[in-house]
């Protein structure tokens, strides 16, 4: 942990202790106490990933890349931070040496995450051209980049990451002072799933399309359906030695989101229906295989810069239509969000988010499903709680219509004869509980009028308990 100390005339001093145990101090100079006390925050962020050996996170990263160079020295002086690349600082003023300056200093992220800045880059410099000035850039023309992208016809979710990695892009160079301010900070697009894109794949469906499959493409369709790994990086990383048939659980390695903190694997359980599946698989397996799904696809897809996309679509798209089946949209992802989607109806949201990697919250918005099972569970009669609801109905009719019955033929009688009906109530037994009423008749008032009561039938003056 780092520490801030205060020194003569607004100074602040960091010090903390290094990965080597060694006491570091790094003077700040003349400093508030929330940038101060910023500093300390990414200076144990660093610390925890060294420690770790893993990633920056996001901020952190952009954090260091921002920070003044008299700062940075000292950072790499302690061997906290490593030396920055010397670049070429000219023409960083115009969009697209900008953009590749930027893309160059994010060395904490991965090669495909770069990929994906990479579109964006693409379509900024195709729509406002790669030599346009940063400064030209006003927020109508961010409008006009938004109604761009809804042009060529993106989904709204692509949209969305493409407007916030341009506002990501821009806030750098509102950082460098390169422009006054960031011309995308209020342009945004909602990311709403389209309802047509969600797909509950059924048992009968999977055990259709199971019955088609090889060895190899069984284990990869019941991993994604039954296990809800994410394909093909969860499901290309599953080893042997992680899958416990003794403990009936497995252990997940998550490439995706092995830079957060705790994120790198998950636990689940061996289900029923993989079980299954897994034994065959493993008698099928050769002797000393590592992975459970072996072929080429882990070789092609984990590259040296990270894990990539392959096309696994086509020959899943050729199995479900050699099964007879329709191919439904988002092929992999409805498989997992069609598991995630039943798991939640038998367990805790919370259990299932730890069981599949990711949290409730995201559950909610990107898999969860309304089912026609759903429709029907709650539309049977037979249920706990339809039954448990029918009679409580029929209990109340019973009830009212008992107490229309038991009314006497005095109660229809004019007003003025029931004056003195709760006079004449016979008198409570001896020991009788006045407010509980029991053993005997609870007089609401005892004299007709009292307490604003008015006297209209002898049930409404008393009541036997």
């Amino acid at each position: 942990m780092a520490s801030i100390a205060k020194d003569p005339n607004g100074r602040k001093r960091l010090t903390w202790i290094d990965h080597k145990g060694d006491r570091q101090t790094v003077h700040l100079g003349k400093m508030n106490l929330p940038d101060a006390r910023e500093v300390k925050t990414k200076v144990e962020n660093i610390q925890s990933a060294m420690i770790s050996g893993r990633a920056y996170d996001n901020a952190t990263a952009e954090w260091i890349a921002e920070i003044p160079d008299s700062l940075a020295e000292k950072f790499v002086t302690k061997g906290l931070i490593e030396p920055p690349e010397p670049r070429d600082t000219t023409l960083k003023s115009t969009l697209e040496p900008f953009l590749a300056d930027y893309l160059q200093r994010r060395i904490d992220v991965k090669a495909v995450t770069k990929e994906i800045y990479g579109h964006c880059i693409r379509n900024l410099t195709g729509h406002f051209g790669g030599n346009c000035e940063l400064s030209t850039i006003n927020a109508g023309n961010a409008e006009d980049f938004k109604m761009h992208l809804i042009s060529i016809g993106l989904a709204k979710p692509t949209i969305h990451k493409r407007l916030q990695n341009a506002r990501m892009f821009f806030h750098s160079a509102v950082k460098r002072k390169l422009i006054a301010e960031n011309p995308f900070a209020d342009v945004k697009h909602t990311p709403t799933m389209d309802p047509g894109r969600q797909y509950f794949v059924t048992h009968q469906e999977i055990a259709q399309l199971l019955a088609v499959c090889d060895p190899t493409w069984r284990t990869i369709v019941s991993l994604s359906r039954f296990g809800g790994l994410r394909c093909p990086s969860e499901v290309l990383s599953l080893r042997w030695q992680d899958v416990n048939f003794d403990t009936e659980r497995i252990l997940v390695l998550s490439p995706k989101t092995e830079h957060l903190p705790g994120k790198s694997s998950r636990v689940m359980p061996m289900f029923p229906e993989l079980k299954t599946i897994l034994s065959e698989a493993f008698d099928l397996a050769p002797e000393g295989a590592e992975y459970v799904v072996g072929g080429n696809y882990r070789k092609v897809s984990n590259t040296p810069k990270g894990w990539r996309n392959i096309n696994m679509r086509t020959p899943l798209i050729r199995l479900i239509e050699r099964a007879g089946l329709t191919p439904w949209p988002r092929l992999f992802h409805n498989l997992r969000a069609s598991r995630q989607t039943e798991l939640t109806r038998k367990y805790p949201v919370h259990v299932v988010a730890a069981w599949l990697g990711n949290t409730p919250k995201t559950a909610e918005k990107h898999y969860l499903q309304v089912t026609d099972a759903d429709f029907q569970q709650a539309t049977e009669s037979g249920t706990e709680s339809g039954t448990q609801n029918h009679d409580m109905a029929q209990k109340a009719a019973q009830h009212t219509h008992a107490y229309a019955r038991t009314d006497s033929p005095e109660a229809t009688q004019p007003l003025d004869g029931l004056h003195g009906y709760a006079n004449r109530c016979e008198p409570r037994p001896e020991g009788a509980n006045p407010q509980s009423g029991r053993g005997g008749i609870r007089t609401f008032a005892k004299n007709p009028g009292e307490y604003g009561y008015r006297p209209t039938r002898q049930r409404e003056m008393q009541r036997t308990f």
